[in-house]
């Protein structure tokens, strides 16, 4: 089957994987500035290597762009070799304005879509602009983001947890302000496979990092991470029963500081006290 040309009337459909995909890397690394009255454009520059990303943007967009390169000297390298792709049209600029794309400064206003979206595909875009997928130094898998924006940080935390069962807890670097969330091992493999799917749109050597994870194995000398078992009222009452946490810890199969903790916790009014079991 031929495939079809995308149409004005289903640009940035966000239900559409590779809009949604499209719409997460320009909330994330898109630039969306006025000009003279209606006069305006939208631009997105990266590594000339990842060239080809904007190829599909400009297939994907059915109206008028371009793409140019330029080679100049930065912060970070002598000469760094960069494409740019531009979007004029004021329709489309206004349709990714109302989706949640703002104009000027952005980073710490973008977030997650209000209309359905795809939610992966939203994600796998946001992580190709501002993320990074690959090994740590210690040889370890992991999935990561940087962002400003709380609720792209918090929207990443809620999902990853639904896929992996990780739970993670967003809190910003006090020297700049930014969140960095990161996954590794077993949690970063899973959420890995599912972002970068085989035939999703993404940049060509993050998708090939995210297939690397998989062939990662835990060593058999390294034990997987505690996770965090919580409380419950059933707990609460045995232990406050008891009064002391040594007796209670061998009931309740928990370590002697964790109920000593507890019980501190529920004696000072830090926690509330569990309901009478009648």
């Amino acid at each position: 089957m031929a495939e079809r040309e995308p149409s004005a009337h289903q640009f940035m459909d966000l239900t559409v994987p590779e809009y949604a995909y499209m719409f997460g890397f320009l909330q994330a690394d898109g630039h969306l500035a006025k000009g003279a009255g209606q006069k305006g454009r939208l631009t997105v520059e990266i590594n000339a290597r990842d060239v080809e990303l904007l190829r599909e943007f400009q297939r994907l967009t059915p109206y008028n762009t371009s793409i140019t390169e330029r080679t100049r000297s930065t912060n970070f390298a002598e000469t760094h070799h960069s494409a740019t792709w531009t979007l004029c049209s004021l329709e489309a600029r206004t349709k990714l304005n109302q989706l949640g794309l703002p104009y000027g400064r952005k980073s710490q206003k973008i977030t997650p879509p209000r209309v359905e979206f795809s939610r992966r595909d939203y994600l796998r875009g946001v992580i190709d602009a501002d993320g990074s997928v690959g090994y740590t130094g210690k040889g370890w898998p992991f999935v990561s983001l940087t962002t400003a924006s709380t609720a792209i940080g918090a929207y990443l935390c809620h999902y990853a947890k639904k896929v992996t069962g990780a739970e993670r807890i967003i809190k910003r670097n006090a020297r700049d302000g930014i969140y960095n969330v990161l996954y590794t091992m077993e949690t970063a493999q899973a959420l890995g496979a599912h972002l970068y799917y085989p035939g999703c749109l993404s940049l060509e050597r993050k998708q090939a990092a995210a297939d690397s994870l998989a062939s990662w194995s835990r060593p058999a000398e390294m034990r997987v991470a505690y996770t965090k078992r919580r409380w419950n009222e059933r707990e609460d009452r045995i232990l406050l029963e008891h009064n002391n946490p040594t007796s209670a810890a061998e009931a309740l199969g928990r370590t002697i500081q964790s109920c000593s903790l507890r019980l501190w916790r529920l004696r000072s009014g830090r926690v509330p006290m569990p309901a009478s079991d009648k």
